[in-house]
């Protein structure tokens, strides 16, 4: 077991075998190929004629729009031009001006030394002439003065042309860049006074694209209504979603065989197209499906959800209007109620993560479909907030504690972080929605941001409040499985199973340094509250501290006898963490000191969670337990299964 991901391995198959017994998988329900009656065709054909003539509008608008993008282009690239012109003149001046002074001192020092020369040759052919007995030697020697003198007048003459030159440069540079500047301001004039019409033409391309789109929606309506259409999105894509994209994948397509998106469907394997539209029984995708092939070692598609492909297949196998045929299918499907959780657990299951409320009198564990929040006191249920994927693997509080923010998944069927109210559970924002679990969930420091990472290798920011989506990383080579922020929310570092940890540039995106020194899959991280080191943990059963400058490795905090899990950091500069040695532990960040060992799990301890204003310690635990310890003397003072409802079997007397 521990060869593998942790990850992957925290719901045993006789877990899993006990919580889905209990609950009853819900059929696609087909819309069968009805024959229509007149008035219901000649409806539809009066809809569809509405819809090409929207179509035939939109068309013309998208080339007017086009021929202003275009425009807009050649403007936008002529002011990028006239910008690089004055930059370069600009630099052209400066470094013309920085050589011009060294001219003009050698222009200086050249005059001295030729008038100092030619006043030597006077004197010295003055002397020559008054003494006519060294005549000769006082000849030879004002000759050379002379000569000294006609070098010094050519050096003043080459130091002024020089000068000369380089004043002429800077003349010929500061006119160019004062015609440049002129022609900025012209080019920025033209696109101003362009800019309407581009955003006319994209307001116009908007407005008949969506009367497209919505006229061809209601023939859609019309058609799925008369039996005539089946839907992609609503009706299709949900299947192949969950049946068959664990197979089909971008990284794992059986048969050359990619079913992430609509497109990627039609476009078919190794064996050719897949489907024949308008013709089902002569397509390899829906013979494979109807004798069971596929998918392949798995349960059969039911008798409703094959009627419903070959319907969609029969009926033109079509994309529903507006929808792109490069989204992939968990993005176009309809958003699902994830189903309730057990009332009574059969069987506990493993708490992949735990948090304290901000006051710390509650913690929220992770559950089947479901975070439940206990009273830290006596461990009593407080509450259970559903609506969640299978798995949960992270869990924060806002620091007001009215809201909770949800990292889960159904492994390689959907991924989600979800916002909660924790008064009463409402479900108040639906970030994601990827096609395998999401693993981590990360407030910036300001709570204005909101980062997540998992399993398709990305992470994502948002914006919390808006819950847009900011920014898309997608620097790792395979599951993100941690994400956290500095302290002063400019920076994020990430663990990933590509046995790699990272530091972006929160704003760009921009990766920054990368840490290979685990060299085995890393799954915690965290920053030191001064920004300067970080924190790692992963499968090589060690922590390592790194400097954020250059990714070199600081220290290696060992003594664990498995993988190490989640890490917090704290501002005090301790690290506490959870391993797969069945232990949680404090360490001295800067020194790797031991501080303490929290012990009595006797299985993996997968989750870790502190409260440092009530010294409490939390640990979840592969067989579902959870213990809370004191801080600063580790001892226990509570441990519950964190399984609501769950009532152990009674021990068997012995014989």
């Amino acid at each position: 077991m521990t060869n593998l991901p942790w990850i992957q391995n925290v719901f045993s198959l006789s877990v899993r075998a006990a919580l889905l017994a209990m609950f009853v998988s819900l059929g696609q329900i087909p819309v069968p190929i009805l024959a229509a009656t007149p008035e219901e065709e000649q409806r539809a054909a009066e809809l569809i004629k509405v819809a090409d003539e929207a179509k035939a509008r939109a068309e013309q608008t998208e080339a007017a729009l086009k021929a202003a993008q275009l425009k807009a282009t050649e403007l936008q690239g002529n002011l990028t031009k006239l910008k690089a012109e004055i930059r370069n003149a600009e630099k052209a001046i400066a470094d013309a001006e920085a050589k011009l002074k060294p001219e003009q001192e050698k222009v200086a020092k050249a005059d001295a030394a030729h008038k100092a020369a030619d006043e030597a040759a006077k004197a010295a052919r003055a002397v020559a002439e008054d003494l006519k007995k060294k005549a000769a030697e006082a000849d030879a020697k004002a000759k050379a003065e002379e000569a000294k003198a006609a070098a010094a007048a050519k050096a003043l003459t080459d130091a002024q042309t020089a000068a000369k030159a380089v004043e002429t440069t800077i003349a010929t540079t500061k006119k160019a860049l004062t015609d440049s500047q002129e022609g900025l301001k012209q080019a920025d004039g033209q696109f101003a006074a362009f800019k309407p019409q581009l955003e006319k033409a994209s307001t116009e391309f908007a407005a008949i694209s969506k009367e497209h789109v919505d006229k061809r929606r209601a023939a859609e309506k019309h058609l799925i209504g008369i039996g005539k259409l089946v839907s992609f999105a609503e009706t299709v894509a949900p299947i192949f979603s969950k049946r068959c994209l664990a197979c089909h994948n971008a990284r794992t397509a059986k048969g050359r065989y990619n079913m992430e998106t609509f497109a990627a469907i039609l476009k078919g394997g190794e064996s050719g197209d897949a489907l024949d539209a308008g013709d089902a029984d002569s397509s390899t995708l829906f013979a494979m499906i109807e004798d069971g092939s596929m998918p392949k070692d798995a349960d059969p598609l039911t008798p409703e959800q094959i009627a419903a492909v070959k319907n969609w297949i029969n009926t033109g196998a079509v994309l529903d209007a507006g929808l792109s045929p490069s989204a992939p299918l968990i993005q176009i499907m309809p958003k699902e109620t994830q189903p309730n959780p057990p009332e009574a657990y059969p069987v506990p299951v493993p708490v992949t993560s735990v948090a304290f409320s901000p006051d710390g009198t509650t913690l929220a564990t992770s559950g089947y479909h479901e975070v439940v929040l206990w009273k830290v006191e006596d461990g009593s249920l407080l509450r259970r907030i559903t609506n969640i994927a299978e798995r949960v693997y992270d869990i924060e509080f806002t620091k007001d504690g009215q809201k909770i923010v949800v990292a889960s998944g159904t492994p390689a069927q959907i991924g989600e972080a979800r916002i909660f109210q924790v008064a009463d559970g409402k479900l108040l924002g639906d970030l994601v929605r990827t096609d395998d679990s999401v693993f981590a969930v990360s407030l910036s420091p300001d709570e204005k941001r909101l980062a997540t990472a998992g399993a398709d290798r990305a992470i994502r920011i948002f914006d919390f409040a808006t819950q847009k989506q900011q920014l898309l990383i997608e620097d790792h080579a395979d599951w993100v499985m941690d994400v956290a922020w500095s302290a002063d929310g400019t920076r994020l570092a990430s663990a990933s199973r590509d046995k790699t940890s990272k530091i972006f540039d929160s704003t760009s995106g921009d990766s920054l340094v990368t840490f290979n020194g685990h060299g085995q899959p890393v799954y915690g991280v965290g920053f030191q509250a001064d920004g300067k080191l970080v924190v790692s943990s992963g499968s090589d059963k060690q922590i390592r501290t790194w400097n954020v400058a250059d990714a070199k490795q600081v220290k290696a905090i060992g003594g664990f006898g498995n993988e190490v899990f989640r890490i917090i950091v704290t501002p005090e500069g301790h690290v506490f963490s959870c391993s797969a040695d069945k232990n949680a532990r404090s360490h001295q960040v800067s020194d790797g000191k031991v501080l303490k060992t929290f012990a009595g799990h006797t299985d993996w301890v997968y989750s870790i969670a502190v409260h440092a204003d009530t010294k409490r310690v939390a640990a979840g635990s592969y067989n579902g337990e959870v213990r809370i310890w004191n801080i600063d003397d580790a001892k226990e003072s509570l441990k519950f299964i964190a399984a609501p409802g769950y009532k152990p079997a009674a021990a068997t007397a012995a014989k």
